[in-house]
């Protein structure tokens, strides 16, 4: 019988564990979703709301986990303008370990299982050479739309934190964490940023439950009218020493201020001091969306792996 077991908070560190051995292996082969930050962000945002339509799969070997595989089926997302966006396809969040490729197929054949019936969506990196010709095999296709000039596609980012430049906020302007602020803060420096959205003071609580979540490492800048200007979160694996900012972003009315560059240099001191000693970030890619990759390859990240969207359409009914 198939697999089709809800996703569970308890599952998430398993999960993160496997990405950190990736990572340490090879980081080329981290796609967005199956990051150890990214892990958290998803599942802490997003399952008070959504928990119920995300079914996992696990495969071990020796006890330990080697590939797992994380369905997110049609759902409603609610935003707090009162708009809503039914999603009525399927997308695959997975990772196989390098030394266990042969399960690759076994991956695809569950999620073809769970999401029967559905449009289909996964996102491998383009650094899985084995597992593309695998996708290919099962009839799915590159996803020419999220490849255009303003697909969505993403790839993540990368540098040391060797050397880093001082932080310089404009006047008036200061660096808070969530940890001083609180939870009220938190959320609406999130709200302030990306309007309208469906995160929520319970979303946030969330995150916070997360075992991987510092607030220590959750930074926010506050404007001179006591406004919450920008945020980013900051996950470090303690393990690779590396910390992952997922998400950063900025009110609109403060945007073009240095407001972003300054706060990740700030985050940037912050991770070093917590002891990790690289940073990563992950931006969208396509040409149409030159913004935020432009702010990270600023502050010194370059790519280092890239989707490769795939999809499936379902088959006509008879």
């Amino acid at each position: 019988m198939t697999d089709f077991e809800i996703l569970t908070a308890a599952d998430i560190p398993l999960m993160q564990g496997l990405a950190q051995r990736v990572t340490a292996a090879r980081p080329d082969l981290i796609s967005a979703g199956a990051s150890y930050g990214e892990l958290a962000w998803v599942w802490g945002k997003g399952r008070a709301a959504h928990g119920q339509t995300w079914r996992r799969r696990f495969w071990t070997a020796d006890g330990v986990l080697v590939a797992w595989g994380w369905a997110f089926l049609p759902h409603r997302i609610e935003r707090n303008d009162g708009s809503a966006t039914e999603v009525k396809d399927a997308f695959l969040s997975y990772q196989v370990h390098p030394d266990h490729l042969h399960l690759v197929d076994e991956v695809i054949g569950w999620y073809e299982e769970v999401a029967a019936g559905l449009d289909r969506m996964a996102l491998p990196t383009t650094a899985e050479e084995y597992a593309l010709t695998r996708w290919a095999a099962h009839g799915y296709e590159t996803d020419r739309a999220a490849l255009g000039e303003d697909g969505d596609w993403t790839q993540l980012n990368r540098r040391d934190l060797a050397e880093l430049d001082p932080p310089a906020l404009p006047a008036g302007y200061r660096f808070r964490t969530a940890a001083e602020a609180g939870p009220e803060a938190a959320v609406q420096a999130h709200l302030n940023a990306w309007n309208p959205s469906p995160y929520t003071a319970r979303s946030y609580q969330g995150v916070r439950e997360t075992a991987a979540y510092r607030g220590d490492l959750h930074v926010l800048v506050e404007a001179p009218d006591g406004a919450w200007a920008a945020s980013a979160i900051m996950w470090l694996d303690e393990v690779n020493r590396t910390v992952e900012f997922e998400p950063v972003g900025t009110h609109p009315d403060h945007r073009r201020r240095g407001l972003a560059h300054a706060m990740m240099l700030h985050g940037m001191h912050l991770a070093r001091a917590a002891g990790a000693t690289h940073a990563t970030v992950v931006c969208l890619g396509a040409p149409g969306h030159p913004k935020a990759r432009g702010l990270y390859h600023g502050l010194g990240f370059r790519e280092i792996s890239r989707d490769a969207p795939l999809l499936k359409t379902a088959p006509e009914p008879a």
